[in-house]
């Protein structure tokens, strides 16, 4: 039987680990918003620039429902029960070994689903909506200040009512949405 201190110090070390550990994911996913922003902003402007203004408001859904279909999986995987993957699993299912690993690390899948790539598809298809307005107001000779609400206001709308609709379907629905996903990535999946 260890001594009382000696438990302390292991508690203490462990936390310091579990810090250590965070801000490595912290940073980790940094660089990775960062990357994954710069390429979507990249395809974003170079698309754009070359597209007439039915091409460029499909590019804006695009990005709206990439967004809002990452939110609804990042949801899903934080609701999901693991146990009945874990049976799945046992007979040798490969996307349920995979539902249990994002299961395990719902955390981080959930921050990279809604928060690295929900908030970048958000922000790309508002920036991308500016160009559509000022393209609507040299067609059109509509003041671009409400062609720029406009467009602002009919992305928000659509983003904010896909992931109010997605939210409840992911609850729902979550064990069902982790195993397509799943089975998606199961592709790509090359573990024990």
């Amino acid at each position: 039987m260890k001594p009382k201190n000696t438990k302390q110090e292991d508690i203490k070390r462990e936390k310091k680990l579990k810090k250590r550990e965070n801000y490595k994911w912290v940073l980790e996913l940094t660089c990775l918003a960062f990357a994954i922003s710069f390429s979507f902003s990249f395809f974003s402007e170079v698309a754009l620039k070359k597209a007439n203004l039915l091409i460029s408001c499909v590019i804006v859904f695009l990005f709206v429902a990439i967004g809002v279909l990452f939110d609804m999986v990042g949801m899903a995987v934080a609701t999901a029960s693991e146990a009945p993957f874990h049976s799945m699993s046992s007979r040798g299912i490969k996307s349920a070994k995979v539902a249990v690993l994002l299961k395990r690390n719902a955390n981080k899948v959930s921050s990279f689903c809604q928060d690295v790539i929900g908030d970048i598809c958000g922000i790309i298809s508002g920036s991308a909506g500016v160009v559509i307005a000022s393209s609507i107001s040299e067609m059109w000779g509509i003041s671009l200040l409400i062609c720029s609400l406009f467009t602002t206001a009919t992305v928000a709308a659509l983003t904010i009512g896909g992931k109010a609709l997605e939210k409840n379907i992911a609850m729902q629905k979550s064990n069902e949405i982790l195993n397509r996903f799943s089975k998606i990535l199961g592709v790509f999946y090359f573990g024990k």
